[in-house]
């Protein structure tokens, strides 16, 4: 029997983790939209920190810097560094 894994997103990761994109579960325009920004399946991520009460997440991905909504955030899938 196969223990089912946590899913972990952007928001459970506290500020300074690092971390690799696993999956993406956004639909439509804003999947294009983190996509064109470079999140992706295998991108690394660093997240930078958040606003009160994690309304706003601000991640690094290569030189760029971007704010996320918690409900964008939530839909990156990612495993963390340890």
């Amino acid at each position: 029997m196969r223990l089912k894994r946590k899913m972990h997103t952007l928001t459970d990761c506290p500020r300074g983790c690092s971390a690799t994109v696993v999956k993406l579960h956004a639909k439509g325009p804003l999947k294009q939209r983190l996509v064109s920004f470079g999140i992706m399946k295998g991108a690394r991520v660093e997240v930078i920190g958040f606003a009160p009460i994690k309304s706003t997440v601000e991640i690094k991905i290569g030189r760029m810097r971007l704010a996320l909504r918690k409900e964008e955030a939530q839909m990156i899938e990612i495993d963390h560094d340890a």
